[in-house]
């Protein structure tokens, strides 16, 4: 069998459990719709939003400039919508189309070029392969650039981030060439222990910030730009021209309050849980980072993907516990998979989890 296929059953498998050592509990539709529609009773939701107006929509976009201490923020139907508009307003603004961001960043790896396609940006690196931004990088590109965009963490690198005080210095360094200074900040909600710095602060590192209300907050869906006021404005515009002013999100919206009530507070948790379960993974198991710098991170192993994730499925099975499918990597004989620990996992034992996560790549003879 094609080991996609069998990565897609040990996925189709893991979301029927409750708990999981990476992924989120699954809940049924008619569970959420059931508790979001308390959820509007327990926070006074009482109208709906029109295009983006009022009600929950008008609450969580207050709700999170509070959290950032911005002057405003524009709530989106998707990240990828929402970073193509700060881009696009940082680049017009500059009048160069070349933006700096590393060459493992969501928008190339995962958005199918739509920067490049749909606004003519031109990208330049501003990191290669598993290294954290820092001031020198900036300095490093030549010549003229719109904008420099930093992913917090950076997800393809096992949600990498940079030490406090190179951040600093790298937005320091984008001010002094007087270039935009973008965050995608996705899993910003995850960074944030970190830096161990308070929101506000980080976001004043930079003249826009992109977060999600879907990863790391449990939400349906959703995004929101954050920045200065004539900024946000701008973002409104591209959200209506890209398509993104929908008649109604409430439920999008009131999904997200509540995820910043009620799993905002669990992140340091969940964070605990993936550095005690990272450290009792046994030695043929790699990690990247070495310790993980947030609830996320990434894990390697000699092996092969199908007998591995034959050996999950089966542990998914018998267990009723969520596991992540391996997957080859360009190194013959390796293979690697990602951990994203929520509250699903903080029920569990780290250690005991460890133990029976990495029993399906134990590279030691087997019996029979």
């Amino acid at each position: 069998m094609p080991s996609d296929d069998l990565a897609k059953r040990v996925l189709a498998a893991s979301r029927s459990c409750a708990a999981a050592v990476s992924g989120p509990a699954f809940r049924p539709p008619a569970q959420v719709f059931s508790e979001l529609a308390r959820a509007c009773d327990d926070l006074g939701i009482a109208e709906w939003d029109a295009y983006g107006e009022r009600g929950a929509v008008q609450r969580l976009e207050e709700e999170v400039m509070a959290l950032f201490g911005v002057e405003a923020a524009a709530c989106f139907p998707s990240g990828v919508m929402a970073q193509q508009a700060a881009l696009r307003i940082h680049t017009d603004r500059a009048a160069s189309r070349r933006v700096a961001m590393p060459d493992l960043s969501h928008l190339l790896v995962h958005e199918e070029d739509g920067p490049r396609v749909l606004h003519g940006l031109e990208v330049c690196f501003l990191t290669v392969g598993f290294e954290a931004p820092a001031a020198r990088h900036v300095a490093a590109i030549p010549g003229r650039v719109g904008a420099v965009l930093v992913e917090l963490p950076l997800r393809d690198a096992g949600c990498l981030l940079p030490a406090w005080d190179d951040l600093v210095a790298l937005s320091g360094a984008c001010r002094e060439r007087g270039v935009a200074l973008h965050f995608d900040g996705a899993r910003i909600w995850e960074s944030q222990p970190w830096f161990d710095r308070s929101l506000p602060e980080i976001a004043a590192l930079a003249d826009s910030l992109y977060v999600s209300f879907y990863k790391g907050l449990g939400g349906l869906a959703g995004a929101a730009l954050l920045g200065p006021a004539d900024f946000v404005a701008e973002a409104r515009l591209w959200r209506r021209r890209l398509g993104g002013t929908i008649y109604r999100t409430t439920a999008e919206a009131v999904s997200a309050l509540v995820g910043l009530r009620d799993r905002l507070p669990l992140v340091a948790d969940t964070r605990a849980w993936a550095h005690a379960f990272a450290a009792a993974l046994p030695s043929w198991v790699t990690i990247q980072p070495g310790v993980p710098h947030t609830s996320h991170f990434r894990v390697y192993a000699a092996g092969e993907a199908d007998p591995v994730n034959e050996r999950i499925l089966a542990l998914v099975t018998e267990r009723r516990i969520g596991l992540p499918a391996w997957h080859p990597t360009l190194d013959p004989g390796r293979i690697t998979t990602e951990i994203a620990v929520t509250e699903a996992a903080l029920g569990l034992d780290p250690a005991e989890m460890a133990a029976l996560f990495s029993s399906a790549v134990d590279p030691r003879p087997r019996p029979g």
